[in-house]
């Protein structure tokens, strides 16, 4: 399966370069992404004007020009089913994606989304059929949303609670971790030790 990691700023505070031992983030994700034995390509959506940044750090960068992460994962679709992560999540768990990629080919959803107790559901975490998500971005585009968080509206997807993973192993909350800031960075460095 190919793995789409999202690494298309929209506010100010998005970085996708921050270093963790002396790493880009983006980069990290990507080689958590490919420790994964189901994951067997990785490409990367980037701002089309900070291509050359992001070519240095990633193996396969598609360069993209849209005013938001929605417009640009519409113009960068892979054909198949494909695994969609964030450029800020370097503890990404390999066993959990074996695992939600198993569920997936088992089941055959639209997507199948980890989902918290809360109802919290994390998009960037999750595989796609890719006709059902372009619809599903059409459909909020359509309703004026801009946040991708929003597609679970104009989805048929198959929730996969989170906490219950958790239960079996508890590592898999670290999958969800994003690096926003100097703190996360600390934090990031000292879990990646004890993967």
């Amino acid at each position: 399966m190919q793995a789409v990691v999202i690494a298309f700023p929209e506010k100010r505070w998005e970085n996708y370069t921050i270093p963790i031992n002396d790493e880009p983030v983006v980069k990290l994700t990507e080689q958590r992404l490919l420790m994964s034995k189901r994951i067997d390509e990785v490409i990367t959506i980037v701002r089309k004007d900070k291509l050359r940044t992001y070519s240095l750090h990633v193996m396969n960068p598609v360069p993209v020009q849209a005013g938001n992460k929605m417009e640009a994962l519409l113009k960068a679709m892979p054909d198949g089913p494909f695994f969609l992560s964030e450029g800020n999540m370097p503890l990404i768990q390999p066993f959990l994606v074996n695992y939600l990629t198993g569920l997936f080919y088992e089941n055959e959803p639209e997507a199948l989304i980890p989902v918290w107790k809360d109802g919290t559901a994390e998009v960037t975490h999750a595989i796609y059929e890719p006709s059902a998500l372009e619809d599903a971005i059409n459909a909020a585009l359509a309703e004026g949303y801009r946040s991708l968080g929003r597609i679970t509206e104009f989805l048929d997807y198959e929730p996969v609670p989170i906490e219950e993973l958790a239960k079996r192993n508890p590592k898999v909350t670290l999958s969800f971790f994003r690096v926003r800031n100097s703190f996360d960075v600390r934090f990031a460095e000292e879990s990646l030790k004890g993967l």
